[in-house]
């Protein structure tokens, strides 16, 4: 796994988009994270400055089984829901390149996994405790924070599923700052990734410069 900190602007050269592109080949960036993490929203974002199509698996989930999400756990159950979700995962998967936003208990399937593994690269989108929980405030709908204690809920996720989570290939802090700064976050984890930290440039005496 990557873990990048912001690195604010990108070394000169190929623009980081090329860089990116050339990298992936077929591959797809699938990001992972829990409810809130912002996995939708940086996700179109991301796919626009890739120029790669956006997929967002909890809608495909919705057109597939013509159900909205929180109608599927209430009718078929949360294991059905999950079958369902790894099919339309690994259907998305093969029509990469494609930037794909997951539920949150997707990663948790080792199925699900092994093929993001053989056909993309995983980006955790991480964000804190208090930051998730502003967001899902913002949007109800959420079938597993249906509870007397939302908060507690969502912190006992957070220690079931951060493990697992940890496995991607890249971890980006998702922060309370502009959307276009994490998605720059996100590519710049990516190409270190990738493609390795930029080398330095040596002048005629041998000496490294920037």
């Amino acid at each position: 796994m990557t873990e990048a900190e912001p690195q604010g602007t990108p070394p000169p050269g190929d623009p980081i988009e090329l860089r990116l592109r050339r990298a992936l080949g077929d591959r797809s960036i699938v990001l992972v994270g829990l409810m809130g993490a912002g996995k939708s929203t940086v996700g179109r974002r991301l796919a626009s400055r890739l120029g790669l199509m956006f997929r967002d698996a909890d809608i495909e989930i919705e057109t597939a089984a013509k159900l909205t999400i929180p109608d599927i756990f209430a009718i078929y159950g949360e294991p059905s829901f999950r079958d369902g979700e790894e099919r339309v995962i690994a259907r998305l998967m093969r029509e990469g390149p494609l930037v794909l936003a997951t539920g949150g208990g997707a990663f948790m399937r080792e199925s699900t996994r092994e093929r993001i593994a053989e056909r993309g690269v995983s980006v955790w989108l991480k964000a804190e405790l208090d930051v998730l929980m502003r967001r899902v405030r913002k949007r109800g709908g959420r079938p597993l924070l249906q509870t007397d204690d939302p908060e507690e809920t969502l912190r006992g996720l957070m220690e079931l599923r951060h493990p697992v989570y940890a496995l991607s290939d890249v971890v980006v802090l998702s922060r309370d700052v502009a959307h276009d700064r994490v998605v720059q976050d996100v590519m710049e984890a990516l190409d270190l990734h990738l493609n390795g930290p930029v080398p330095l440039s040596l002048d005629p005496q041998g000496i490294a410069a920037q």
